[in-house]
């Protein structure tokens, strides 16, 4: 039985999750007992992994009970993925392919579950997987340490300006005689600015809050408990607020309709000319040549991005050449126990839409 099996990290995540262990055994149970009847037919659940990279700790779980496919092209290739889901009855996707109705159909109507193995689920047609009425799992929580890990190294380092002072000791310009040559921004008693302030966001202030920033401003559409706010000194404020008060903008927010390139000129003409901006988002939510023109004239001191548009950024794209922009390849969650830990989330979520039962992490 699954509850035989988590480890005392799945047993925290399922507190996390606000989901009861006895619930985790009832499952168990159920999915025995569909064993058993699937058994006497002859057959498994067939369950299509479709990236060949997923962490080996989840596929061990899915492979217990169920006849698991695994996808084998790096990067993923559309169509194999379309050819080896017919007839499946759960999908653990792995990838950022485009999650939509061609993909559903190509699976068929006996398709009982799916999960992701990502927080944001941007290139899903959420719409349409609700209205075929399959359960749909994701996996934030598990990688709020990882994401946040790096949204604090983003921001020190483009703060500091540790990308420019590479490129100074590479040309053979380090000019060591200056008393104020390279100097950063501080981040003690800084403001700093939160566009979207769910479980990444918290965790990244919890970790400035070692740094002893003055207080935290964070713009939502619902605020935050009065609990939350006062743990991080937090502020809900409009976004012209937000931009215009703030030392360090972290952007921390869904890529939807309505954030899909709002930081733009003239987000970047409200903020301090000493301000930095972090991205561990989506690339989508930043206008890429609006943000390249305010770093290049100096209209906002310097900026990190994990993310950006299109990825992989091309080698000869113009941000490339700013001093005062530091850039990773979405590296947020990639951390060998994260990734580990997103695998067995989303493979307990494809075992519990198999059985019947909420899923451990549903995307609704």
């Amino acid at each position: 039985m699954l509850i035989k099996h988590f480890s005392i990290l799945q047993i925290s995540l399922l507190t996390l999750l606000n989901v009861n262990v006895i619930t985790a055994t009832t499952a168990d149970t159920t999915i025995s007992k569909t064993k058993v009847k699937m058994s006497d037919e002859n057959k498994k659940f067939k369950i299509l992994v479709t990236h060949p990279e997923v962490p080996q700790e989840g596929i061990d779980l899915l492979t217990r009970d169920c006849e698991v496919i695994i996808c084998q092209n790096v990067p993923t290739v559309r169509a194999e993925i379309l050819e080896k889901s017919k007839g499946v009855d759960a999908l653990l996707w792995g990838g950022h392919d485009a999650l939509n109705a061609e993909a559903l159909d190509a699976a068929g109507p006996q398709l009982k579950a799916i999960s992701t193995m990502s927080a944001g689920i941007d290139y899903v047609d959420v719409a349409e997987v609700k209205r075929r009425k399959i359960p749909l799992g994701h996996t934030p929580i598990v990688l709020n340490n990882a994401v946040a890990d790096t949204a604090v190294g983003l921001l020190l380092a483009a703060a500091r300006r540790f990308h420019e002072g590479r490129l100074k000791i590479e040309t053979d310009k380090w000019e060591g005689g200056h008393l104020n040559w390279m100097l950063g921004q501080d981040v003690r008693d800084s403001v700093v600015g939160f566009f979207g302030f769910g479980g990444i966001a918290q965790t990244i202030a919890k970790r400035l809050s070692g740094f002893d920033i003055d207080s935290v401003l964070y713009t939502t559409r619902r605020r935050v408990s009065e609990d939350i706010e006062k743990e991080y000194n937090a502020k809900k404020v409009d976004f012209d607020t937000m931009l215009s008060q703030s030392d360090f903008v972290i952007i921390a927010s869904p890529l939807t309709k309505e954030t899909a390139g709002i930081f733009n000129a003239t987000a970047f003409g409200k903020m301090k000319k000493t301000a930095v901006l972090v991205n561990i988002a989506r690339g989508g939510i930043v206008n890429q040549q609006d943000l390249y023109e305010a770093l290049k004239t100096n209209q906002i001191f310097a900026a990190g991005l994990d993310v950006m548009t299109p990825e992989p950024l091309p080698a000869n794209d113009p941000l490339l050449s700013l001093p005062n922009l530091v850039l990773l390849p979405h590296l947020g969650s990639a951390t060998q126990r994260t990734r580990a830990d997103m695998a067995v989330i989303a493979a307990h979520n494809v075992l519990r839409g198999l059985a019947g039962e909420p899923m451990l992490s549903p995307a609704y």
